[in-house]
C-alpha cells in the first residue's frame, strides 16, 4: 500500500532545488560562492539534511553546483558539461549519430560564420588568425584535430552570440570524436590535409572581408565535406543533401 512518503520526499527535494535555483539565478549566490552549510539549509527550508543532499546532487548533475571532497558545494561557473555528456552518450550508443551532429553543426555554425563576419572585433579576428595558424602548424593528427575544434570555437565566440558559443562548447568533445573519424574518411576519399586548410582559409578570409554571405557559404561547404568524409568513414553512400 502506498503510504505517500515517496511523493512527499520528492516534493521536498524539488523544493530545495527550486529554492537554490532562485538564489543562483537571482544573483544572491554567484559563481564560485559556497552554499550555506547543510545544517543551515536544512533549518532554513524545514527539511532534513538528506533532502538537502538530494537537492544538491540534482543541481550538481545539472551543472549548477560543484561538489569537492571535504568542502561545501559551490555555485558552478556557467558550463556546458551536462549537455556535452548528453552528446557524448548519444555517440557512444550509435556512431552513426555523428551524421546527426553534423546536421546540428550546419544549423548553428553557418549562422555563427555569418555573425562573425558581421560582428567580429579586431581582437576576435586576431584570435581567429592564431587559431588558424595553430591548425597549420599541427604536427600530428591529434594536434590537428584539437586545433580544428578550437578554430570553430573561436569563430563562434567571434560572432558575439553567447548561446551559440555555449552550444558549440557543449559539442567540443563530440566534435573531437567526429573530427578524428571524418579526417580518416577524408583521407580515404583521396583528399589531403591541405584541402581542409583551404576550406578554413576561405571561411577566415570571408570573415575578415566582412562578407557574411561568403562566410556562411564557406562554412556550409566545409560542413558538407565533413558530412561526406563521415559517410566515407562509416562506409555509407552519399546522400542528395551532400550535393
Amino acid at each position: 500500500m502506498d503510504d505517500g512518503k515517496a511523493p512527499r520526499t520528492e516534493s521536498r527535494t524539488a523544493g530545495v532545488v527550486r529554492h537554490l535555483e532562485e538564489l543562483i539565478f537571482g544573483g544572491e549566490l554567484e559563481p564560485g560562492q559556497f552554499l550555506p552549510s547543510e545544517g543551515e539549509l536544512a533549518t532554513t527550508m524545514g527539511v532534513s539534511r538528506l533532502t538537502v543532499r538530494e537537492g544538491v546532487r540534482t543541481l550538481q548533475a545539472r551543472g549548477l553546483l560543484e561538489v569537492r571532497h571535504g568542502r561545501r558545494p559551490a555555485v558552478a561557473h556557467p558550463n556546458a558539461a551536462p549537455l556535452s555528456e548528453f552528446f557524448a552518450a548519444s555517440l557512444r550508443r550509435d556512431p552513426r549519430n555523428l551524421l546527426e551532429l553534423v546536421e546540428v553543426r550546419l544549423a548553428l555554425e553557418v549562422h555563427a560564420a555569418t555573425l562573425a563576419a558581421q560582428h567580429a572585433t579586431r581582437t576576435a579576428l586576431t584570435s581567429l588568425d592564431l587559431a588558424f595558424d595553430t591548425m597549420s602548424q599541427a604536427k600530428d593528427e591529434e594536434a590537428f584535430n584539437q586545433a580544428d575544434v578550437g578554430f570553430h570555437a573561436v569563430l563562434a565566440a567571434a560572432g558575439g552570440n553567447q548561446m551559440i558559443s555555449f552550444l558549440i562548447e557543449a559539442m567540443d568533445e563530440p566534435m573531437r570524436q567526429s573530427r578524428l573519424r571524418s579526417l580518416r574518411g577524408h583521407l580515404a576519399r583521396g583528399r589531403t590535409m591541405d584541402d581542409i586548410m583551404d576550406e578554413h582559409a576561405r571561411i577566415l578570409a570571408a570573415v575578415r572581408d566582412r562578407d557574411a554571405r561568403g562566410a556562411a557559404e564557406a562554412m556550409r561547404e566545409h560542413l558538407v565535406q565533413t558530412r561526406m568524409d563521415l559517410r566515407a568513414f562509416l562506409a555509407l553512400p552519399t546522400s542528395d543533401a551532400d550535393d
